[in-house]
């Protein structure tokens, strides 16, 4: 495993236990781990063979997690990205990756300048932007008190 592989793959790794963190510390969500990694080991147990391929696909690309409102009417697949700057075409391509499978899911993504969020059918047009998260979902302290965490373990800049 290259150096750079690892880097990046514990920056995506904390900013998914920020996501995480800062949902639950709302009291106002339960947030349950969805993606590939969470579900893959229970699955391959099972020794499935080539008749589950497209199963197992689709559990691949699947988004990172499951927040459930304690309004249970209101319930959001989210992949969470971690970027050291927000880029629309980055935005654009995994919103068009995910929406592929997962027609409901949203994009969240977490920069050392703030977290943003979207639902990846409102990413697909070339004008379209992902928006700051709005406080509906995490209040502006709770996510302040989360970018600090986000910065003090990949520091302010990101890279």
């Amino acid at each position: 495993m290259q150096p750079d592989f690892s880097r990046q793959l514990i920056k995506g790794k904390i900013a998914e236990v920020v996501f995480e963190q800062m949902f639950r510390d709302t009291g106002r969500f339960t947030v349950i781990p969805f993606g590939y990694e969470t579900v893959m080991p229970e699955l391959m147990q099972y020794a499935m063979g080539e008749a589950y391929r497209d199963l197992v696909d689709n559990i691949r690309n699947a988004p990172d997690f499951a927040i459930v409102s304690h309004n249970p009417d209101e319930v959001f697949l989210v992949e969470v990205k971690y970027r050291p700057k927000m880029n629309a075409e980055d935005v654009r391509k995994y919103a068009k990756v995910i929406y592929e499978r997962w027609k409901l899911a949203w994009l969240f993504y977490a920069t050392p300048e703030g977290f943003f969020l979207g639902k990846c059918t409102d990413l697909l047009g070339d004008d379209s932007r992902i928006r700051p998260l709005d406080e509906r979902f995490v209040s502006r302290d709770i996510q302040d008190r989360h970018l600090l965490l986000l910065r003090e373990f990949l520091g302010n800049r990101g890279g």
